[in-house]
């Protein structure tokens, strides 16, 4: 019997906090079935092979937009099958499931719920033991405390996707008992979620979703206004990874070229490649090669460099270990950069400064405190690089705006003098100053919590008062 404690203990987790997303292994017996794999699939083959189980279906809630999905090289590698929902034009070997059709698990089943939405064929996946609902697997339908956005198939359809997203979260929740897990893909910082903010809990079962889901707690209407209203600005290469999903991507390339000397990166940020330091920001901005961009590796790596990187250009790593190079490697690829140029050390093996002779340059990291002084004066500019939603609801008395997926195609925009560039809390702001930096601007780059600036004594100002 499962433990209708949070998540019942035949289900395995396989989180990718880098894109907000969650992938499930789900036990039955001997045999397994995996919802929703990312595409380093040696993370599921590891989980698989710890439990000796053998695979027998890879279910797919959806064609992902926001990662290359490792569905179609999993069921390739293990034999099992692939199943895809109905309707969904696919270039590789698969099951076609409809709703309500069960793919039986031993004792237990997949019941295939139509749950249209965040895509038109969406299917969530009910898991049934002797009839009775114990978990759902509800892809980018239901999520927690929130739902998974209508506009990534084109602005044509996102009303009717809105309108179906809450029938069908009314419909799931209608047939699930209070305590049946709700096992979301998307939502765990995912773009693919709506513009409602998602809870603040990462686990949870139909019970708390209908106490705190829009979905289910508004009526239909104002629930699409509210949804369509929120809906800001998605990556531009979810434009190239529905399209690779629907082809088939092959196996991840997580190997790196070979380490290339210091001036040899130097020379490619100096011609205008893409090179990336993947370093601590302060550290980037007390010390970095001329003309390298600072993207940290940490969790928003590969969602805001897949973001602004031109697609197909060369790209090229900087990083303080070998490590962290293969860390980025992987992440870069769930999102379909295959391609990486170069790579390099930022120190040497035995700590020798390996830029000695090289152009560098710096930028001071400051506060909202120390920006405070300069609000106003002439020949201080302050840059928000926020999405809109975020500037809507607050921002900083004369500042100017462009979003940070914007600013390198609107660089020249930013009025001459000292720019003070800011987001909600540093990551984007380091982003966009070593953007700046590369145009040769003067940046102090405010690497804060957007809050403190109120404590700071900032006037703030809502586009909604």
């Amino acid at each position: 019997m499962w433990d209708r404690s949070g998540v019942p203990p035949d289900i395995a987790t396989i989180e990718t906090p880098e894109l907000g997303d969650r992938s499930y292994v789900i036990f039955a017996g001997t045999g397994a079935v995996v919802v929703d794999p990312q595409r380093d699939i040696d993370r599921v083959l590891a989980v698989l092979a710890d439990r000796g189980a053998q695979l027998t279906h890879v279910v797919e809630t959806h064609i992902h937009n926001d990662y290359v999905s490792g569905g179609s090289e999993l069921a390739r590698v293990t034999g099992a099958t692939l199943v895809i929902p109905a309707g969904e034009a696919v270039g590789y070997s698969h099951h076609a499931i409809a709703g309500g059709e069960r793919i039986a698990l031993g004792d237990a089943s997949l019941l295939g719920r139509h749950t249209p939405g965040h895509t038109a064929t969406h299917m969530t996946y009910v898991l049934e033991e002797g009839g009775v609902p114990v978990a759902a697997f509800t892809g980018g339908s239901m999520l927690l405390g929130s739902v998974g956005r209508t506009d990534l198939s084109g602005p044509w359809v996102t009303d009717r996707l809105s309108h179906l997203q809450h029938q069908s979260a009314r419909r799931l929740s209608d047939e699930l008992p209070d305590d049946a897990a709700i096992l979301p893909t998307h939502g765990f910082g995912s773009l693919c979620s709506a513009g409602f903010p998602v809870g603040a809990a990462d686990t949870g079962d139909a019970r708390h979703q209908r106490a705190e889901n829009p979905a289910l707690l508004m009526d239909e209407d104002p629930f699409v206004a509210r949804l369509v209203s929120g809906l800001d600005a998605f990556p531009r290469y979810y434009a190239y990874i529905g399209p690779r999903n629907r082809e088939g991507a092959g196996k991840a390339d997580l190997e790196l070229p070979p380490i290339s000397d210091a001036p040899d990166l130097a020379d490619r940020a100096r011609t205008g490649e893409w090179v990336i330091d993947l370093r601590d920001r302060r550290e980037f901005a007390a010390r970095h090669l001329i003309g390298t961009l600072a993207f940290e590796l940490t969790d928003p790596l590969a969602t805001y460099l897949g973001w602004l990187l031109p697609w197909g250009s060369p790209l090229s790593l900087l990083a303080r270990s070998r490590d962290d190079l293969a860390a980025a490697r992987r992440a870069l690829s769930r999102i379909g950069i295959d391609r990486i140029a170069a790579c390099g050390l930022t120190e040497g093996e035995h700590g020798e400064d390996v830029w000695a002779g090289l152009a560098t340059g710096s930028y001071p990291v400051v506060g909202f405190g120390d920006l405070k002084p300069s609000i106003g004066v002439p020949g201080e500019v302050v840059v928000d690089v926020r999405l809109g939603r975020e500037w809507r609801e607050g921002h900083l008395v004369g500042a100017m705006h462009i979003p940070l997926h914007e600013l390198p195609d609107r660089i020249d925009e930013v009025p001459a003098g000292r720019v003070w560039v800011h987001c909600a809390a540093g990551y984007r702001a380091s982003v966009a100053g070593s953007l700046l930096a590369r145009a040769e601007r003067s940046v102090m780059v405010v690497s804060d919590q957007f809050s403190s600036a109120v404590t700071a004594g900032l006037d703030i100002v809502s586009a909604f008062d």
